[in-house]
């Protein structure tokens, strides 16, 4: 039987995830109620069959956005919607199969234990993981620990992590940005300079071959122009919160 709580949810962005997302849902909500999934424009049949699962599960929410809007977005709907019906933390994974959703209970533990601070997975990844992934991520995580004065942020683009649902409202409100794939580090930088330390747990990532059911939206120009785009204004960020952040290091 999964556990349940009335202040920590899953939340699980999906946007085209084929059909191993009723799996990916499966293993959530046997670890862990409730959860709600978030269907960002899907095109492919998903949001029906998630529906389907969720009519006989009462702690299984479908939240269905009418067009694709980005991950962010998609996060930043389901985050409001359940501050508003009281909850404090939401755990963030993805639909496709590649987070370990056998650590939910670990790092919602984590979280409850310091419901002030975000905690964040440390990807261990596999030998069968794209190297020009695994070793593209060292830059940005470069960028977000300068960004931050190395307050210890694991990993900055993994998104099996639990965030604190106020703060990170109230940041996302206030900046156009971090609607789409510039969502997951943008969050934890943005986070770090308001004050939410990270706690950093390891946790395996599993990249899917397409006869596994993998899919990836991942378009490596695009996506990494966006990056770019995105460090760029967070250095400029970090510029102007410079003396504010050497002090807050100073003290810590």
């Amino acid at each position: 039987m999964s556990a349940r709580s009335s202040t920590h949810l899953v939340l699980i962005p999906s946007y085209n995830p084929g059909p191993g997302v009723l799996d990916t849902v499966r293993a959530a909500r046997a670890q862990w109620g409730p959860v709600w999934v978030v269907v960002d424009g899907s095109t492919d049949g998903s949001a029906e069959q998630l529906q389907a699962l969720a009519a006989g599960d009462d702690d299984l929410r479908v939240i269905v956005l009418p067009e694709n809007c980005g991950k962010g977005a998609a996060v930043l709907e389901g985050i409001t919607q359940a501050a508003a019906l009281g909850y404090t933390h939401a755990l963030t994974m993805d639909s496709d199969g590649q987070h370990p959703a056998d650590l939910i209970p670990a790092f919602m533990a984590a979280s409850q234990a310091a419901p002030e601070r975000m905690v964040l997975g440390k990807p261990v990844f596999g030998p069968e993981a794209p190297a020009l992934r695994v070793n593209g991520r060292k830059v940005s995580n470069g960028w977000a620990n300068l960004e931050t004065l190395w307050m210890g942020i694991g990993d900055s683009l993994y998104g099996f992590r639990v965030y604190p649902i106020a703060p990170l409202i109230r940041i996302m409100r206030g900046n156009r940005f971090m609607r789409r794939f510039d969502f997951d580090p943008e969050a934890v930088v943005r986070l770090c300079w308001a004050g939410v330390r990270p706690i950093n747990l390891d946790a395996p990532v599993r990249y899917l071959t397409a006869a596994e059911g993998g899919v990836s939206h991942f378009k490596y120009l695009r996506d990494n122009t966006l990056l770019t785009w995105m460090h760029t204004r967070l250095f400029l960020g970090f510029l102007l919160r410079l003396p504010l952040l050497l002090l807050r290091y100073l003290k810590a």
